[in-house]
C-alpha cells in the first residue's frame, strides 16, 4: 500500500469511527458514561473535582481525570495523553451556564530513542534508572510528553507556563526502572506565575464504587447491607465493606491550583453569603472535526466529545438514548434534559423496591443544576439561571482539613463537600443516590441509608498538592475484588461475593 493510500485509509477509518461514535446505541458503564466515550476511551472523563484547597484556602483546586481503568502493568507504551485531544476546565462566574474562563491543556509526544522497545527503561543496557523528567536521569524516558496551559477569557489568551517546559509524569513502571517514583512525581509539580500550580500525569484512580453490583441492576452485596447500610457501616468513613472496582487501577489526571481571585466575576474573594462567591465548573474533552482529507493534519474546529460537571449525572440520570447528546452539548442547553432531572428513573426504581421517595416533579434536585441555596445562599429568584449541569462551588465556604472530611459531605454537615464542589473523599455514589431518594426534601421521611458499602478510596488522598495518590506500580500492584482482600471489617478482611 502506498503512503498516500495508507493515509487515506487511516483517514477513512477515523471518519467511520467518528460516525459510529455518534450513532452507536450500545449501553454505557460507569467511567464510560456514554456510547460515544465507550468507543473513545482516551477522551472519556472519568471524574471532575473542584474544591477550595485545604492547603491554601485562598485558592481553588480543579482536577480533570480521563482515560479509565488503566492497568498499571499494561506496557510497553502505557498511558500517554492524546495529543489529538483538547482538554479543558471551564468556569461560569455570572450564573448563566456559559463559561467565562477556560483553561486549555494540549499535549505533545516525543520518542527520544526510536530503537528502544518500550516507552520507559532503566537499569538496563547501560541506561540509568529514571530519576528525572529532564536532563541526567531522564535518558530512560523514551516516550515523553510535554504540555501547555492556556487561560482563555472573552478578551484574552494567556500562556500560563511563563516560559517553562512542562512535562507530564509517566506511570509508575516499577522499582527497577523508577527507584524513587515519589521524587519523579514531585518534579512534575510546577509553580507558574500568578500563584498557579499544575500537575499532569498518571495517578491511582481516586474513585470508589462497587461497580459490578451497581450495574447488575443494583444487585448490591447482602454482606454490606444489600444497598441499605446499617448505622455502623454508614458512620464508617475509613473502610470498605464491599469491593472497590477501581482499586489497583490508574487514571490520567490534570490538576490545577488557581487563586480564587482569578475565578470570580470581579477578581475578589467573597463571603459565603455573597452570590459572587459561587462559581460553576465543568471539564470537557474535544477532538478536531473530522474530514477524510484533513483528518491527519490537525485542522478544523474542535468538536466536544465529553463533559462532566456533577458526578454520575450521565450514568444515573440521563437516559441512554440521550447520553451522547448530553456529552456533546453545552450546559446552557440542559433544559432539554429537564425531564430526567425532575423525574429521574432511578427514583422510580427506588420506589419500586420499597424505598420511599418524593413525588415528581422533583424540584428538590434543582440545586444541582441551578444557582440556589444551599450552595448559593446569597442567590435570589433571579439568580438561578437556566438549568445547567455545573459543579457549583461556593468559594467563601472554608475547606475542611482532609483528615476531618466527612464522606457524605453536605449531608453530614460538612459544607465544604459535595454537592458544594467535590473532593476526592466525597462518596458521591451514596450522596447522589440519597439525594435522588429525596433526603433533601425530608431527611426523616426520605432518609434511607442507600449505599454500596464502598466508603473510601483504595489509596487515601493526600493533604497536599496534587492531592491524588501515586500511580500504582506496574510490577507490584494488585487489584481488589469479590473474594479478595480489601474489606478490613469483613471476615478475614475479604470482600464479600454475595
Amino acid at each position: 500500500m502506498t503512503l498516500r493510500a495508507t493515509l487515506q485509509y487511516r483517514a477513512l477509518a477515523i471518519a467511520m469511527a467518528t460516525v459510529m461514535a455518534q450513532t452507536s446505541p450500545v449501553f454505557a458503564a460507569s467511567h464510560r458514561e456514554a456510547p460515544i466515550t465507550a468507543l473513545d476511551q482516551k477522551a472519556d472523563i472519568t471524574d471532575w473535582f473542584a474544591f477550595v484547597s485545604p492547603e491554601h484556602p485562598d485558592k481553588v483546586i480543579m482536577i480533570l481525570n480521563v482515560d479509565p481503568f488503566l492497568e498499571p502493568s499494561n506496557g510497553p507504551n502505557y498511558f500517554p495523553f492524546d495529543p489529538g485531544i483538547l482538554y479543558e476546565m471551564k468556569v461560569d462566574n455570572t450564573n448563566d451556564g456559559i463559561e467565562d474562563i477556560t483553561f486549555q491543556f494540549r499535549f505533545k509526544t516525543e520518542i527520544r530513542a526510536p530503537g528502544v522497545f518500550t516507552g520507559f527503561v532503566g537499569n538496563l543496557a547501560g541506561i540509568p534508572p529514571i530519576t528525572n523528567l529532564d536532563g541526567p536521569g531522564s535518558e530512560g524516558l523514551n516516550l515523553r510528553q510535554s504540555y501547555s496551559v492556556t487561560m482563555v477569557t472573552p478578551t484574552s489568551r494567556i500562556d500560563l507556563a511563563g516560559g517553562q517546559t512542562l512535562f507530564a509524569v509517566p506511570t509508575n513502571v516499577g522499582p527497577r526502572t523508577m527507584p524513587n517514583y515519589q521524587r519523579l512525581r514531585q518534579e512534575g509539580i510546577y509553580n507558574l506565575p500568578n500563584g498557579v500550580r499544575v500537575f499532569a500525569g498518571t495517578v491511582a484512580d481516586p474513585f470508589f464504587i462497587d461497580l459490578g453490583a451497581a450495574f447488575d441492576s443494583l444487585n448490591f452485596r447482602s454482606a454490606a447491607g444489600g444497598g441499605v447500610l446499617s448505622a455502623n457501616v454508614d458512620a464508617d468513613d475509613q473502610h470498605n465493606y464491599a469491593p472497590n472496582a477501581l482499586a489497583g487501577f490508574n487514571v490520567n489526571t490534570i490538576v490545577l491550583e488557581v487563586p480564587i481571585t482569578m475565578l470570580t466575576r470581579d477578581g475578589k474573594t467573597h463571603p459565603a453569603a455573597d452570590k459572587a462567591a459561587v462559581i460553576g465548573t465543568y471539564g470537557t474533552t474535544s477532538r478536531r472535526k473530522v474530514s477524510i482529507l484533513r483528518a491527519l493534519d490537525g485542522e478544523g474546529k474542535w468538536a466536544q466529545v465529553q463533559r462532566m460537571g456533577n458526578p454520575l449525572i450521565n450514568e444515573l440520570i440521563i437516559g441512554t438514548g440521550s447520553k451522547d447528546r448530553f456529552s456533546m452539548d453545552d450546559p446552557k442547553n440542559d433544559g432539554q434534559f429537564a425531564t430526567f432531572f425532575l423525574n429521574p428513573l432511578l427514583a422510580q426504581i427506588f420506589s419500586s423496591i420499597g424505598i420511599p421517595v418524593p413525588p415528581a416533579p422533583r424540584n428538590d434536585l434543582l440545586p444541582l443544576v441551578q444557582y440556589m441555596a444551599p450552595i448559593c445562599p446569597g442567590c435570589g429568584p433571579g439568580d438561578a439561571g437556566a438549568i445547567a449541569d455545573l459543579l457549583r462551588l461556593n468559594t467563601g465556604i472554608p475547606p475542611t482539613p482532609v483528615a476531618s472530611e466527612k464522606r457524605l459531605g453536605f449531608l453530614a454537615g460538612d459544607t465544604a463537600g459535595f454537592p458544594n464542589g467535590r473532593r476526592l473523599n466525597d462518596d458521591v455514589v451514596d450522596i447522589a443516590a440519597r439525594v435522588v431518594g429525596g433526603i433533601l426534601v425530608d431527611a426523616t421521611k426520605y432518609g434511607t441509608r442507600i449505599g454500596d458499602g464502598v466508603n473510601a478510596p483504595a489509596t487515601p488522598p493526600l493533604s497536599v498538592f496534587p492531592f491524588e495518590a501515586n500511580a500504582y506500580s506496574g510490577r507490584d500492584s494488585a487489584h481488589a475484588g469479590p473474594g479478595q482482600a480489601g474489606c478490613p471489617n469483613q471476615p478475614n478482611g475479604i470482600c464479600p461475593i454475595n
